[in-house]
């Protein structure tokens, strides 16, 4: 089983908290990091990547100091190494021209407003995990039992695909 990491970026550490506290069922399967600008998530990725641990996820928020949530994923995507991380944004503050930027240039995934519901965040999170996996991961054996099993378990029995 590859090492898969969801990281956080939000520059409020109550919000920042809150939003790993909900992310907290995750732990048996994900490692959680949390940055709380776009410089710090950077050094983050790029950590995590030199030790073999892939960037499944990124939830990141708008509004913060530097550079803005969206630009961050924009740049992300422009990253070969991290294209096929999902990105989630997870703000109040961001309009519709830099909502559809996020989604043209960002390839973005989700958008998730502010306050969010615990439940809806686990579920939009689960459900990006399962796609990461599905997309990059060869054993789906050992995400069955946290993500989207019914799915897992439906592309093993249905094996690999001839190329």
């Amino acid at each position: 089983m590859n090492k898969l990491m969801v990281l956080c970026v939000e520059d409020e550490a109550e919000v920042r908290e809150a939003i790993m506290r909900d992310l907290d069922p995750f732990k048996s399967i994900i490692q959680l990091e949390a940055a709380d600008n776009s410089e710090d998530a950077l050094a983050v990725l790029n950590e995590c990547k030199a030790d073999g641990i892939a960037a499944a996820l990124v939830l990141c928020d708008h509004l913060m100091p530097g550079l803005r949530g969206v630009d961050f994923l924009i740049q992300l995507q422009a990253d070969p190494r991290y294209a096929a991380t999902r990105k989630v944004l997870i703000t109040g503050q961001a309009g519709l021209e830099d909502t559809v930027r996020a989604v043209n240039e960002a390839r973005l995934h989700h958008y998730i407003a502010k306050p969010w519901d615990p439940e809806q965040l686990a579920q939009v999170v689960r459900d990006q995990l399962t796609e990461y996996v599905l997309e990059t991961q060869s054993d789906l054996m050992p995400y069955v039992s946290s993500l989207d099993g019914p799915r897992l378990l439906e592309k093993i029995a249905a094996g690999p695909r001839d190329e």
